[in-house]
């Protein structure tokens, strides 16, 4: 069978929708990500400490965010709510544009810190009603799309890095402001869903935090997060800093990572389909990241090419851990779930996931880079740690807690097929 480009693609036209709304949304991400900084405090003329203070204001105020919009989703449609999320993004991505100080930044960064926020929550609903008879393939095939479109974005700014202008920037903020608008209309072309209501809940209103698989499920998850600084953060500190390699080591492993998710996303994902595999895949993850940062360790003083070699290879094991906390983290984020409340679930683990992004670069730094290879092995071992408590923490929580009593009863009212 010939490779097409519509081979790659779900056979699901709601799949397909979904698929290119979240690429055309995450290439923008990644196309902003790689070069905003660059135009605050080149063209803003704001300080990094001022610029790292703003997105710290954003991701805090959007915590609480993401569970407030999965509540509207699950009340009043993901479809809608994620529509709604894109439009506001557009609005608030082109604020940016007019943004001279620091207290301007902040606050266009609170607002985007919310869409952000929301769009994770708002979602989750949506996957959840598109996946299919595969549910945990389809969310790695997302995830794996998600990669590549970041990669492709942050190939797409290196030209506005290169040129290095104000005209420039402000065209990357336009282009990531469309990507939110691209994003709007691919879901627009979704077909709208009988709408649900749910049978009375036995836990009321913020069930979620009395759920005590999910909020165990979601501490951990939050624990094991810590490690995705490793690769944008503390790796390439750690080459330029405490080792021989050559600098251009620090491309050449976030090639290697990026490359190593898009290709085993997918293929690592088959088969965790209950909260028990993802137990088990927690454990695989804690193994591999504590390997994995034990070569980066041993990087340092070596000769500047089997640094090389070893940080290859580190980042290699490193990423299977990643892959690997990555498919148990969405089972638990999606599997032990209400099914009715998806949304506000969503936006809970998502709060274990923002407080992790906030605290990782403060707590990698002073234990890798503070305490030296000691720090590294210290690291290692915290997330050996919560791999091996996972599967029993979890399972312990199951049998202590009473099962999901609301299901979603569909109401007969009939709506055209698409918009």
């Amino acid at each position: 069978m010939a490779l097409t480009p519509r081979s790659l693609l779900p056979a699901a036209r709601g799949q397909r929708i979904l698929t290119a709304a979240t690429f055309v949304n995450t290439f923008g991400s990644g196309m902003f990500m790689a070069s905003s900084a660059l135009y605050f405090t080149r063209v803003v003329g704001l300080s990094m400490a001022a610029v790292a203070l703003g997105l710290f204001t954003g991701a805090m105020i959007g915590l609480a965010a993401g569970v407030l919009a999965g509540r509207v989703a699950d009340r009043w449609g993901a479809r809608e709510t994620q529509i709604a999320v894109m439009a506001s993004g557009t609005v608030a991505m082109s604020c940016f544009l007019f943004t001279d100080t620091f207290w301007s930044y902040t606050l266009v960064c609170a607002i985007t810190g919310v869409v952000y926020a929301a769009d994770k929550a708002s979602k989750a609903p949506l996957v959840r009603r598109l996946a299919g008879a595969n549910p945990a393939g389809f969310r790695a095939y997302l995830r794996a799309v998600t990669n590549l479109a970041i990669a492709l974005g942050a190939l797409a700014a290196g030209v506005v890095i290169q040129l290095d202008s104000k005209p420039a920037y402000l065209v990357m903020i336009v282009g990531r402001a469309a990507a939110f608008l691209g994003s709007a209309l691919a879901l627009s072309r979704l077909p709208k869903q009988e709408r649900t209501v749910s049978a009375p809940a036995a836990g009321g209103r913020w069930q979620v935090a009395r759920d005590r698989p999910y909020v165990s499920a979601t501490v951990l998850n939050c624990l094991m997060s810590l490690h995705f600084a490793v690769p944008g953060f503390l790796l390439p500190l750690w080459i330029v800093g405490h080792t021989d390699a050559p600098r251009w080591m620090v491309s050449c492993v976030l090639v290697v990572n990026t490359i190593l998710v898009i290709a085993l996303q997918v293929p690592i994902s088959k088969g965790v389909g209950d909260a028990d595999t993802a137990g088990r895949r927690m454990l695989w993850a804690g193994l591999a990241l504590f390997a994995g940062l034990g070569l980066m360790a041993s990087a340092g003083g070596t000769d500047p090419w089997t640094a090389a070699t070893l940080l290859v290879l580190a980042t290699a094991v490193y990423t299977l851990g990643e892959l690997w906390h990555a498919a148990a983290s969405m089972e638990w984020s999606f599997g032990l779930a209400a099914p009715d409340k998806q949304g506000e679930y969503a936006g809970f683990f998502g709060i274990g996931v923002g407080v992790a992004e906030a605290l990782a670069p403060s707590v990698l730094g002073a234990l890798a880079l503070g305490w030296g290879v000691p720090g590294w092995f210290v690291l290692g071992a915290i997330f050996l740690t919560v791999g091996a408590v996972s599967r029993p923490l979890v399972a312990w929580a199951q049998r202590h807690s009473p099962p999901h009593a609301a299901e979603e009863v569909p109401v007969a009212v009939p709506v055209p097929s698409s918009s």
